[in-house]
């Protein structure tokens, strides 16, 4: 595969790795799950315990295993066509679907931003209302 093809299954690679281990980590369908993975990271007596169950808590550390569930899947190897190819494989995607994951909160930090100052307008233009 030319380095062309390979840096475009990169970034396309990216995409559901970054989907995956955003909706597990954040979304509200998996909040059970996540309070529950939250609580024993948290409080287990175990090191390895606590630390088997901060995985599904972070999504930067979650999207390393989703990644070489990726990798397996697909055989994706970057630069090299042995194993060194999917170790570097594996770091680049797992830093991509990051960058994905940073821009993504972002917009939805913004979006929340813009909809509580459209809360706070209408809430001063009702007040202005009730006052005439």
């Amino acid at each position: 595969m030319d380095i062309t093809l390979q840096l475009q299954w990169l970034f396309v690679l990216a995409i559901p790795i970054a989907c995956i281990a955003w909706t597990v980590t954040h979304e509200e369908i998996f909040r059970e799950p996540h309070e529950y993975c939250v609580r024993r990271s948290q409080a287990d007596r175990r090191l390895l315990s606590r630390k088997f169950f901060y995985l599904f808590t972070c999504e930067y550390c979650f999207s390393h295993y989703v990644t070489i569930v990726v990798l397996i899947l697909t055989g994706y190897h970057l630069l090299l066509n042995d194993w060194r190819g999917y170790l570097i494989a594996g770091f680049a995607l797992v830093w991509i679907a990051n960058v994905y994951m940073s821009l993504f909160a972002l917009l939805r930090q913004a979006i929340k931003m813009e909809k509580t100052e459209i809360k706070l307008l209408e809430k001063k233009e009702e007040q202005l209302q009730d006052n005439d």
